[in-house]
């Protein structure tokens, strides 16, 4: 299961340098991630100020 960014997304930028896939990019107007490249390791959600990466559902 990869994760995903919400709405509630600062775009910070703080998860896209700590995703080792590099599956995470700047989006218009969030960050998003390529659940093709995700392994659901769950560095982008831990450095989140907002916790908006989450698991997909």
């Amino acid at each position: 299961m990869a994760y995903t960014i919400t709405e509630e997304c600062i775009a910070c930028g703080a998860c896209e340098p700590e995703c080792p896939e590099e599956a995470i990019s700047e989006g218009d107007p969030v960050y998003i991630i390529d659940a093709s490249k995700c392994n659901d390791c769950g560095s982008c959600a831990a450095v989140c100020p907002v916790d908006c990466c989450v698991p997909a559902e």
